[in-house]
């Protein structure tokens, strides 16, 4: 019976790895190495212009030769990527035989078509989680490195494409705020169309697949294909991105139930006490609106609220007021999507609660808005 790969992360920073092969696999294996801070040396006959680029410029050492036994005598780690199995085979012997690690890549995927009657395919729809490469569950990491086909959105972890090998096809389908490129009937489409074909099929997402990602459109579009669906949950942004700002959206003492809308969605139909927090994705066009909808449906206008944008990414900001001042001050600071709003007195966690509003409120001779104020 075959056995589920085990996978492990390895700290080459400092260390002697040997990439064997410098085409499509061995480039990008090479620019990862790099990246991690190896000493690389390429054994190849030939060499991608990255690689030779790199040669000149001193960032590795290349051998411009067919491989030798003996090449990674010294070598902490080997990789193995010329895409000849004989080749391959004999890196692999070579450094097994002296206690070396080493890591063969896989040849590329066979992608000839099914037989006509015969949907050999599957579709797997994988929740990327907030956007971070290493918030990706393991089993969705595990199909998206056996994939074929990845269908991917804007918001899903893309820097994992890098990883892939070259022959897998990427088809982006990335939305934003007012541009749909591709309608969700042709996102269907591609999904059943190359699964039907017999290919594997990794639709990437970012955060779940069933919290405002259609996954659930997707997944009645396979079914009524006849192909054979899987989901998998990712960690959804509603959650995650207010954790990243030291915002829990429950807290005892604080809050007992949180509700998750978009911005397109009517607010006002949620608990108007500060202790049930509200999330709001998708929701900074329309904020200033929302937050006067809420106000008017009976929600305390000094109730903390909160505006996280890029979560978990590089720009990751919190921006902090009133609900009544929110939207007004997100505006001032230039937030930009994506962002997550959080209304609720949870807000009053976040360390930029405490380095922000409540000195500005003291300041103007505002009381500060206690929790336990609520009526």
């Amino acid at each position: 019976m075959p056995h589920e790969a085990y996978t492990l992360s390895l700290p080459v920073a400092g260390r002697r790895v040997v990439v064997v092969g410098a085409g499509a696999a061995g480039t990008r294996i090479t620019r990862r190495l790099l990246a991690a801070g190896a000493a690389v040396l390429v054994v190849a006959p030939d060499a991608s212009p990255e690689v030779r680029a790199a040669a000149s410029a001193g960032l590795l050492d290349w051998v411009a030769r067919p491989y030798r036994s003996g090449d990674a005598a010294d070598a902490w780690l080997v990789h193995a990527a010329t895409g000849s199995p004989e080749v391959d085979a004999l890196v692999a012997s070579d450094a097994e035989r002296v206690g070396t690690w080493c890591v063969v890549e896989p040849p590329p995927h066979d992608r000839t078509t099914a037989a006509p009657g015969r949907a050999s395919g599957r579709v797997a729809l994988v929740g990327g989680g907030p956007g971070a490469a290493d918030m990706i569950t393991v089993r969705g990491l595990a199909l998206l490195t056996e994939a074929d086909v990845v269908v991917v959105d804007r918001l899903a972890p893309r820097t994992l494409l890098d990883d892939l090998s070259p022959d897998v096809e990427i088809v982006d389908v990335g939305k934003s705020a007012g541009d749909h490129p591709v309608p969700q009937h042709e996102i269907n489409a591609v999904l059943v169309d190359r699964a039907l074909a017999g290919k594997r099929v990794v639709r990437l997402k970012g955060g779940d697949p069933y919290v405002f990602g259609r996954g659930g459109e997707e997944h009645d579009a396979c079914v009524g294909a006849g192909v054979p669906v899987e989901v998998v949950p990712g960690v959804t942004s509603a959650v995650s991105v207010p954790a990243a700002a030291g915002i829990p959206v429950t807290h005892r003492g604080l809050a007992r139930g949180f509700s998750v809308l978009t911005g397109h969605d009517d607010a006002g139909r949620v608990p108007t006490s500060g202790d049930h927090t509200l999330v709001l994705l998708m929701g900074l066009a329309r904020l200033e609106r929302t937050c006067a909808e809420l106000i008017a449906r009976g929600h305390d206008p000094h109730c903390p609220a909160a505006v996280i944008e890029d979560g978990f990414g590089p720009r990751q900001r919190t921006t902090v007021a009133t609900l009544a001042t929110i939207a007004a001050r997100a505006r001032e600071m230039g937030v930009r999507p994506p962002a997550v709003a959080v209304v609720g007195d949870v807000v009053r966690r976040s360390p930029a609660w405490a380095c922000a509003v409540e000195p500005a409120l003291a300041l103007a001779g505002a009381p500060a808005y206690r929790a336990e104020d609520r009526a």
